[in-house]
């Protein structure tokens, strides 16, 4: 019965630290998806000014229109 009580605040010790490094991890990961965010949303405004400068561009590129269309209406509506 001792053994067990012994092992517990090991066991919280563990979890603490286990919790630290998945938090850093986390930030990491919640970083990287603000930079993809961010690429994908240039991207798309981009396209939106491509298409209505220089609409031809969007053939050089490998794009058709419709597939223009539907980036463009991701992008919040604030923008479109």
């Amino acid at each position: 019965m001792t053994n067990i009580l012994a092992s517990a605040p090991h066991r919280a010790v563990r979890r603490g630290m286990g919790q630290a490094s998945r938090r850093r991890y986390s930030l990491s990961t919640l970083r990287n998806a603000i930079a993809a965010w961010r690429e994908r949303s240039r991207f798309r405004w981009d396209l939106k000014r491509i298409s209505e400068v220089n609409p031809h561009l969007i053939d050089d590129i490998g794009l058709t229109r419709r597939q223009v269309d539907e980036e463009i209406a991701k992008l919040p509506f604030w923008q479109r």
